[in-house]
């Protein structure tokens, strides 16, 4: 008898549960019908990003599904051109081993209707002779307008016969880490390799620190990709998913020279602000705040009362700088300039450095854990030390101080006396004191004020250093690796190529 109780008990379990699961099905037919959702075929969606396993496609105007990439590739490839380069006699780039003989190969691409090419400065440097060639076959005599080693970025110049496409410029600063990443290059078109495309995501921001060889750029804030760069693909654009450039591809990291997943573009909101300079003036002119930056660590965040360790305090600050008229002091720690938040002192040289002389600029600072804005008004860097240089040296640049000239400049040994009398942090180094117009060294930008740590990649602690090393290198157009500490406290590679003596 149980038993079978315990069976109809079931049997009313399974017909509620039918009849609920009927009722239900109806009730969610008539809200789809009522709110039409009802799905609709792929065919008749309208030029959207579908879902299709797990790629992304997109339907063409065939009403056929393809990659979202296509579309970009088609609209913007011809804008991609091949940079061939003979170099001048002797000269022999970090790049050489892409090259073949005397000539060598790179990408650019077309960023203005009237003939003018971006790419990157160690592509062209050091030309004899550059042609660019288009997808349409022609070859153009390309004039080097301006170029700019510290950071890899240059400008060409052809007159064209033709309709050039162009690539517009993007945002580079709206990145996010994980979007997506197409790279064109048009390294080597005479064996069939023209436009060739990669595609990845941006896999980092704000890439610094980095060495690619004895030139690596002075002022980095790459963009990372695993999108390949290989090899003749330098100058390329690197563009986003609605085809505008996001960055200009520059090198790779790789142990073995080739592509390994981890590329660098230079931000295009970083050659936005370089390439009206180099094709105006031919060189970039680059913005000076007048202060010594040092890296911020928790115990001061702590004591400023910071919630981060994320800012820069300023070290030192020089006499009549913009810093010191806008009353920023030593201590002082920035947070945000000109709108933009800052984390580290490469941030804060990356943003300085493209603002206008002349222009005024908020900035954020925590004194003593109290929050400042105040404005400064930036000046030219080379400009205010080429003023600087006309002013009265220290006291211990007299000309009976022990004082050695090489490649156009004249050093001394950098002492502490020195040091207090110029308000800078002593380090031991070669203190350079002038520097000749149209010299090996002031084509380095090499300034007034600069401190000499390493030359040839040896430590030059004293004179006697500094003449023997520099005694033993006779080849006067070998280009030569410094490491020195600028006027403005930050520590950079510069590159001197000599001449004969």
């Amino acid at each position: 008898m149980t038993s079978k109780v315990s069976h109809n008990k079931k049997g009313i379990n399974f017909l509620t549960a039918g009849f609920l699961a009927v009722v239900f099905s109806v009730f969610g037919i008539i809200i789809a019908s009522n709110f039409d959702l009802t799905p609709k075929s792929l065919a008749e969606v309208p030029v959207k990003v579908a879902q299709l396993s797990t790629k992304q496609v997109v339907q063409n105007a065939d009403g056929e599904m393809e990659s979202p990439f296509v579309s970009v590739v088609e609209q913007y490839k011809d804008a991609v051109v091949n940079i061939s380069v003979r170099l001048k006699p002797t000269q022999s780039p970090w790049w050489k081993k892409h090259a073949q003989g005397g000539n060598s190969s790179g990408s650019g691409f077309v960023f203005r209707e009237d003939g003018y090419i971006l790419t990157n400065n160690h592509v062209v440097e050091k030309a004899e002779s550059i042609e660019v060639r288009t997808s349409s076959g022609y070859v153009y005599d390309a004039q080097l307008v301006g170029g700019d080693s510290e950071t890899d970025l240059a400008v060409l110049k052809i007159e064209p016969q033709e309709k050039l496409t162009v690539i517009p410029f993007g945002d580079s600063d709206a990145l996010k880490v994980g979007d997506w990443a197409i790279a064109i290059g048009n390294p080597f078109p005479q064996q069939g390799l023209d436009r060739t495309v990669t595609v990845g995501v941006i896999s980092a921001k704000g890439r610094s620190n980095l060495y690619f060889g004895p030139d690596s750029p002075g002022y980095q804030n790459y963009i990372q990709t695993d999108a390949s760069i290989n090899p003749g693909n330098s100058g390329g654009p690197l563009l986003n998913i609605r085809g505008e450039c996001i960055g200009v591809n520059a090198a790779i990291s790789s142990p073995t020279g080739t592509s390994v997943g981890i590329g660098f573009a230079i931000p295009i909101n970083f050659a936005r602000a370089i390439v009206p300079d180099l094709i105006e003036t031919g060189k970039a002119h680059r913005g000076w705040l007048g202060v010594s930056l040092r890296a911020l660590n928790q115990k001061e965040a702590n004591r400023q009362g910071l919630d981060a360790v994320k800012g820069v305090l300023i070290d030192n600050v020089f006499d009549n700088s913009p810093a010191k008229s806008a009353g920023i002091r030593k201590g002082d720690v920035v947070i945000e300039f000109n709108n933009k938040k800052v984390e580290s002192v490469n941030d804060l040289r990356i943003l300085v450095s493209t603002i206008k002389s002349g222009n005024k600029v908020p900035l954020e600072i925590v004194r003593e854990g109290k929050h400042i804005n105040l404005t400064v008004s930036v000046v030219d860097r080379d400009a205010f030390f080429a003023a600087q240089s006309n002013s009265p040296l220290p006291e211990t640049d007299r000309d009976d101080f022990d004082v050695s000239q090489w490649m156009g400049m004249e050093v001394m040994p950098f002492t502490k006396e020195l040091a207090e009398l110029i308000n800078a942090d002593f380090v031991k180094g070669m203190y350079v004191r002038r520097v000749l117009p149209d010299s090996p060294a002031d084509k380095a930008s090499i300034l007034r004020k600069t401190i000499i740590l390493q030359v040839n990649n040896k430590p030059v602690k004293n004179l006697d250093d500094f003449i023997n090393i520099t005694g033993q290198i006779t080849n006067m157009k070998k280009r030569i690796p410094l490491i020195v500490q600028e006027p403005d406290g930050t520590i950079v590679r510069k590159i001197i190529i000599g001449y004969n003596r």
